[in-house]
């Protein structure tokens, strides 16, 4: 039988791959990605050559046991996403637990994520913290915030750049527009930027500005806005 490897890859500077990822992507009989053709300037850059297949959320429900069965043939499967660890807000967790059900070996190695980076940098408490990910773009936003009022732990959001401002705004409502916060956007990359101030301030900044590229939002708990 073989093996799914979780290959976590850069969130922007190709440099953070680990020498691990590299090695086991050039051994593996295949490499499912996320999006084939953003994963193929890694790959070429990396000179890294096993078959790509697709591998997303509009295929991953038909496809699973078709891998799984790939696996059990024999077959060294990678899996990767366009930036950072699968499963953690991109296609993986279903395949993972498929395959852990199924008894089939998982090995996932550590790498890039986005949101470590932007919450150690955002200088709020680390020690504890609650990831939230991606928010519903409609349907149970508000509820889902409205549940994290009186959360004490640190707050960790991702959100698109054409929605970031209506986000903190709905964050001011919830939390107050005093709640300490920091955005993080282009991690890794040339123009990397770090804003920390509180709620409001931060609302200010992005009116000024032309929000670009995925954020990370880090907001203080309850307990740590002081």
């Amino acid at each position: 039988m073989g093996r799914l490897y979780i290959i976590p890859t850069p969130i922007g500077n190709l440099k953070d791959i680990s020498l691990r990822a590299l090695e086991i992507l050039q051994e593996v009989d295949l490499i499912l990605a996320e999006d084939t053709r953003k994963s193929g300037i890694l790959l070429k850059h990396f000179d890294i050559k096993p078959p790509l297949s697709p591998h997303h959320k509009f295929n991953e429900h038909r496809e699973v046991e078709k891998i799984c069965g790939q696996i059990e043939s024999g077959k060294n499967i990678a899996l990767i996403t366009d930036a950072g660890t699968p499963g953690i807000s991109d296609p993986g967790f279903l395949l993972v637990r498929t395959c852990i059900e199924q008894g089939i070996d998982v090995e996932t190695l550590p790498g890039a994520t986005a949101f470590i980076p932007a919450l150690v940098n955002s200088g709020l408490p680390c020690d504890r913290f609650c990831f939230e990910g991606f928010l519903p773009q409609k349907k149970g936003r508000m509820k889902r915030l409205k549940k994290l009022e009186n959360e004490e732990r640190t707050m960790v959001f991702y959100e698109s750049p054409h929605r970031i401002l209506k986000l903190i705004d709905q964050l001011i409502d919830i939390f107050g527009g005093q709640r300490k916060a920091s955005l993080s956007r282009e991690l890794t990359k040339i123009h990397e930027e770090n804003v920390r101030g509180s709620l409001v301030e931060l609302s200010a900044k992005l009116k000024d500005a032309q929000p670009r590229g995925e954020y990370v939002i880090v907001v203080a708990g309850k307990s740590g806005d002081r």
